[in-house]
């Protein structure tokens, strides 16, 4: 028993084994720093964006026929409760825009990420228009 131990302990004869200890250590730490960014990083932080698919919320415009799927990215102004459902403003660098959910647990300055239908309610008023665009979860 004694003859196996020493020959596959035999490739380190002569050598050091606190090489081999070092190198395992800075792979290991190598690669977990390196998974870090497969994390979601839409819901870490301002400024940060999950992909080319969210859109700024300035460029949703206030059109009455349009459906659109959207992504939108930012941060829980205010929340509203409604019947069955909740309303949050979500605002970020380029505008606000209100978005009807089920989510019910999403507090206020919390960072989202929310995929939505584009929707348009009209409010005529005095011969004025003051219908507002807003989203609804899909």
């Amino acid at each position: 028993m004694r003859q196996i131990r020493n020959l596959s302990l035999s490739f380190l004869y002569g050598h050091s084994i606190v090489p081999y200890r070092l190198g395992l250590t800075f792979f290991l730490i190598t690669g977990l720093c390196s998974c870090d960014n497969l994390i979601s990083p839409g819901l870490r932080g301002a400024g940060l964006k999950i992909g080319t698919n969210v859109t700024p919320i300035g460029e949703i415009k206030a059109k009455q026929d349009n459906q659109a799927i959207v992504y939108i990215q930012g941060q829980v102004e205010k929340q509203a409760p409604l019947i069955e459902q909740w309303a949050y403003k979500i605002k970020d660098s380029t505008g606000k825009i209100w978005v009807v959910t089920n989510q019910k647990n999403l507090g206020e300055g919390s960072e989202v990420v929310i995929k939505g239908k584009i929707r348009y309610r009209s409010i005529p008023l005095a011969g004025k228009e003051l219908g507002e665009v807003y989203l609804e979860e899909e």
